[in-house]
Parts: structure tokens; C-alpha cells; sequence
């Protein structure tokens, strides 16, 4: 893979900030250039990113509807009227489902939970969903990670005396549901101060509002944060704000006292003695709770999040883990069919998306399929399958290109969509598929930047291995936990050498093992290139290259660092 390397400049003025900053800090000079390229001047601002606070979390009433929200609810509890909690049945929807469940459930008992079938209800609010309402005698539904469009929907369930409190992130169209509350901080008419919760972090506001007008103590809601920090990184929403703060706090739950359900996922994903990071929520945990949704059902998730009996609780996860496997299986066979269709596209090179529709396709696995296209790729992609008589997808988009605005741009082509800048899902007409694909790619061409179509890099900071000291390792993780707008920082390194005993390693010699040396000191810094085992012959000749990494701590040997090697450039 030849990528492009793009290094971040800063200004001067940005310069001398970083090194005051770094003074002030008593960190590293390139550490105080990271704060500033976050967007962090102030030595205060940094001490707090540093070390987020609960205490600093906005107030819950400034966002629009919530005194109506916490109004209502109190009412639905005050007359014993059933309550539903309704949610989609991914990841956020499914941990903002156990969410609000296990919360009002310790105070109340007429309530009950429900997630859609993704094969015979699709996303989001269902006709058949209001209907299981109505005959269990529901009269008010909390609907989390889903219901901004469903308009019809939730007129219908008004029409038969059921009311609607939404909490989603979605982006809302013009005409907003006839919903009691709408808590959503994307609406236009929003006044809360952060505007990229996920649809778990929705419900945790919505949960601190109830416990402040009932006089709840915070410390109840403590619990309840490992499940938002599981929604925080699964649905890859930024890492700064009012989500790093959630984020840190829900890492601390998970790795010191997680819920039996969320104990039970541990274990399953063999992270029980390991410090979990946001990394392994993304990679381990949340394509297992994903996997009900997509193989069987996501009420099963649900089930296993609110979980208090942990045999119970394991017996479920080792369901979930199966059905990843089958999931893992379906995910290979149509990703190797899609890119053998891919790679057969006529004018390929000259095209700027890619949208493949095969009747066949299994319809949980199409947003995975999707998101490999855009990794191999380089395009903003649109993966459909056939359920009933239309056409049912999902897109996935590359890096800072927008393919909710790219999907609204054919909206009259569509029967529904949702979502946000990297992910929105989508339903059509079969015979809407091919103006469909043709619209799609006219405004991707249109809208796309040259280097969003090709793999770039972006590096920090240019180091020296001298720099990577302890303490600079040890500052360096006072950043965590990373993700969007957050990310892990990349460093560089030129003109590093071979100590002589790095190796090909892994069951088909497909990576390599380092030993590096670099010419400004004596370090000896150990790293691993995973898939870059054909750079092994040049790195043999001793000569001089340059790489760009991330700075990781030795899983098998605990305090040591060891540089997980990102690109290799051989110096001609």
C-alpha cells in the first residue's frame, strides 16, 4: 500500500503557545504541540483534558424539550401508566435501551423494553412496534438512537393514545414527529451547548435530568457509564467535549466494576485482566453486541446487558460470540464476492463512490461490507440488498467526506434514509437503484477533495527516538481515551536502521518484528509492522528508512513500549 504521508504544520504563534503550554504543563514540548493541534491554549483547559470531571457535565435542562421530557415521564409514573423503552438495534441503540431500562427500573416497575427486528421491522419506529404497544397497554414510549423521522410512525401511535419522548442524534428532517419531547441537540432550534452525544449519551442526559427533579443522587447514575462509553466509541461520535468526559469515566467503570452483563462480554473477549481501551471496545466488545442485531435479534443484547445474574449472563454472551462468528464468516464471503465485482467495474479509476446492489446479500453484514469497499477502496461506499420490494443499504464514508449530504442530495429517489457524516443507512425502490448509483457518484465527484480518495497519513509530530523517554510515555497516555477528534497521535522518525535482529513473524510471515536504531541517540526501540513483511529485504541491506508509528505498551511484557509501525519508507 503506498500511502501519503501528510505532516500537520502549526503556525508560529501556535508554536510558542505549545512550548508556554509545555513549561506551564511540565510535559514535553511536541506533547504541548498535540494539546494545540486539539484545540487546547490554556494550561486550565489542558489540566481538565487531562483529567475530565463528572461535575463538568452541562446541565441536562438546557436541552430543548427536557423539562417537558422529565414532565411527562414523572406523570406516565405518578398515574402507573406502562412505559416502553424502544431503540434500534445496534450497538448504541441497544446499550441506550438498557440504559434508561436499568435506571427507571430501580424505581419503577411497570415498564418493559422493545427492539425491532432488523429483517421483519427494519430500522428504526415500526407500525408493528406501536402495535405490540398498544395491545400491552402502553401510554408512553421512550424511543432511543432512532425515531427523528418517523413522523408517520408516531402519528400513528397517536392516534391511539400513546405518547412519544425522543432521544436521538440523528440529523432531523424540516418536519419533526409529533412527539411529546424531542431531545435531540441536532435539531435547528437546539440550545444545548454539545452537539455530538450518541444515542446512549442521549438517554444518560435524559436519565440525569430525572435524577436531579427527583432528587436522585448523581452517584446512581455512575453505574450506568460503562454502557455510554461502549456507545461512545462503537458509533465512532468525536472524543472531545462533553463525550470525553463520559468516555474517561465509563473506561474507569469498565475496567474497575462493569455491570454483570458488561462482565460477562469481558470475559467472553479474554479482556478480563487487561486495562480495556476504547480500541478494544471497538474492535472486541461492540461488533459482539452488534452481532445479535445483525445475525438474530438485538432484544437479545438487551437482554444480556441488563443481566444481574452473571451464569445467566455468560451463557447469553456465549450466544453473541457465536453469532459474531457466523457474522465474521457472512463478513469474509460477501466482502471477497464484493470486491470481485469491484474490481470487474467498468471506468473504475475514473469513479469517485462505489454502489453495489446483489438480492442475495445477508442484510446484517452490508454495513460492514460497505466500510471494508471504503478501506480498500478509498470512496465513499453504498452496499444494497433486496428486502421485499426494496432496495436496502447502508454507506459508509472516507475520511472527512460527508455521505449523509451525498445520500439527502437523492432524497427523491429514496424512500427513507438517516444517520450522519460517515454512516447513514437507506431504503429505495429496486428500480431507483441505477438513477440512484448515477446521482450518488454526480455528487460525490462534485464534492469530494482529491486527498480524500487516496490513503493518507496524517503525521503529529516528527520525533527523534531520544524524545521517547518514560515520562513522555507516560504524559503521552494521560491523552487517553482516543478516537475521533481525538486520535492517536502518528509520529515519525527519519533515517532509522536495522539493529540487526528484526524478523518476519506470524503464522504466514506477514508481518515483522524490529529492532530499530536511529542516528540521534542509543536507543534500541523495539516495534512490530503488521502486513508490511515485504519491506524485510531492504530493512536486511542496513540502510537507512523512515517510519511512521504510534507509541504502544508491550501487551506481553508489561512497562516496556514498543512502536506499532504504521508505514515504512525505504530512503532512495
Amino acid at each position: 500500500m503506498n500511502h501519503k504521508w501528510n505532516y500537520s504544520p502549526i503556525t508560529p504563534e501556535q508554536t510558542e503557545t505549545s512550548h508556554l503550554l509545555a513549561q506551564e504543563l511540565g510535559i514535553s514540548p511536541i506533547l504541548g504541540r498535540l494539546l494545540v493541534q486539539r484545540g487546547i491554549s490554556k494550561a486550565n483547559d489542558a489540566k481538565k483534558f487531562f483529567r475530565p470531571q463528572l461535575p463538568d457535565l452541562h446541565d441536562p435542562f438546557l436541552m430543548n424539550d427536557m423539562d417537558i421530557a422529565i414532565e411527562r415521564l414523572n406523570k406516565a409514573m405518578g398515574k402507573k401508566e406502562r412505559i416502553l423503552i424502544y431503540g434500534d438495534y445496534d450497538v448504541d441503540g441497544t446499550t441506550a435501551v438498557a440504559l434508561v431500562y436499568k435506571f427507571i427500573q430501580q424505581f419503577y416497575s411497570n415498564i418493559d423494553y422493545y427492539v425491532p427486528d432488523r429483517y421483519n421491522e427494519g430500522y428504526g419506529v415500526s407500525y408493528q412496534g406501536v402495535d405490540y404497544a398498544e395491545e400491552s397497554g402502553v401510554k408512553l414510549i421512550i424511543v432511543l438512537d432512532c425515531g427523528i423521522k418517523a413522523v408517520d410512525e408516531i402519528s400513528y401511535a397517536k392516534e391511539k393514545g400513546i405518547d412519544f419522548i425522543i432521544c436521538d442524534h440523528h440529523v432531523p428532517d424540516e418536519i419533526l414527529p409529533p412527539a411529546v419531547a424531542i431531545l435531540n441537540a441536532k435539531r435547528i432550534d437546539n440550545t444545548y451547548p454539545y452537539t455530538h452525544l450518541s444515542g446512549c449519551g442521549v438517554g444518560f442526559k435524559f436519565m440525569q435530568a430525572f435524577a436531579i427533579s427527583n432528587g436522585i443522587d448523581f452517584h446512581h447514575l455512575i453505574p450506568l457509564l460503562d454502557l455510554v462509553a461502549v456507545s461512545i466509541a462503537s458509533d465512532i461520535v468525536p472524543i472531545m467535549g462533553e463525550n470525553r468526559i463520559l468516555a474517561y469515566h465509563g473506561l474507569k467503570q469498565l475496567n474497575s466494576n462493569p455491570s454483570v452483563g458488561m462482565k460477562a462480554i469481558i470475559d467472553i473477549c479474554g479482556l478480563s485482566e487487561k486495562d480495556i481501551t476504547m480500541g478494544d471496545i471497538v474492535f472486541k466488545i461492540g461488533p459482539r453486541i452488534n452481532a445479535s442485531g445483525r445475525i438474530q435479534n438485538g432484544k437479545e443484547a438487551v437482554e444480556l446487558l441488563v443481566d444481574k445474574d452473571l451464569s445467566s449472563a455468560l451463557e447469553k454472551a456465549n450466544l453473541i460470540n457465536q453469532y459474531n462468528e457466523t457474522r465474521k464468516d457472512l463478513d469474509k464471503n460477501m466482502t471477497e464476492e464484493a470486491n470481485q465485482i469491484v474490481v470487474n467495474l467498468k471506468g473504475l479509476a475514473d469513479q469517485r463512490s462505489i454502489v453495489l446492489y446483489n438480492e442475495e446479500w445477508h442484510k446484517g453484514v452490508i454495513g460492514i461490507v460497505a466500510s471494508r469497499l471504503t478501506e480498500i477502496y478509498y470512496r465513499p461506499a453504498v452496499v444494497l440488498t433486496r428486502t421485499d420490494d426494496m432496495a436496502t443499504g447502508s454507506a459508509r464514508s472516507v475520511s472527512g467526506f460527508d455521505v449523509y449530504k451525498a445520500i439527502e442530495y437523492c432524497r427523491d429517489l429514496l424512500e427513507n434514509f438517516g444517520g450522519h457524516t460517515y454512516a447513514a443507512g437507506l431504503s429505495m425502490k429496486a428500480e431507483n437503484v441505477e438513477a440512484f448509483t448515477k446521482r450518488f457518484e454526480e455528487y460525490v465527484s462534485q464534492n469530494i477533495l482529491p486527498e480524500q480518495t487516496s490513503s493518507v497519513i496524517d503525521i503529529d509530530a516528527e520525533i527523534d527516538f531520544k524524545d521517547i523517554t518514560s515520562k513522555f510515555c507516560n504524559d503521552l497516555k494521560r491523552f487517553n481515551p482516543f478516537g475521533p477528534d481525538n486520535p492517536k497521535p502518528i509520529f515519525c522518525t527519519h533515517h532509522v536502521y536495522d539493529y540487526g535482529t528484526s524478523k518476519v513473524v506470524g503464522r504466514d510471515q506477514e508481518h515483522i518484528k524490529l529492532e530499530l536504531v536511529d542516528n540521534k541517540s542509543n536507543n534500541v526501540m523495539n516495534g512490530i509492522a503488521f502486513g508490511q513483511s515485504s519491506h524485510v529485504r531492504y530493512i536486511k541491506t542496513k540502510r537507512s528508512f523512515d517510519i511512521c508509528y504510534t507509541i504502544e505498551e508491550n501487551t506481553h511484557k508489561r512497562g516496556e513500549v514498543q512502536l506499532q509501525i504504521e508505514d515504512i519508507k525505504p530512503i532512495e
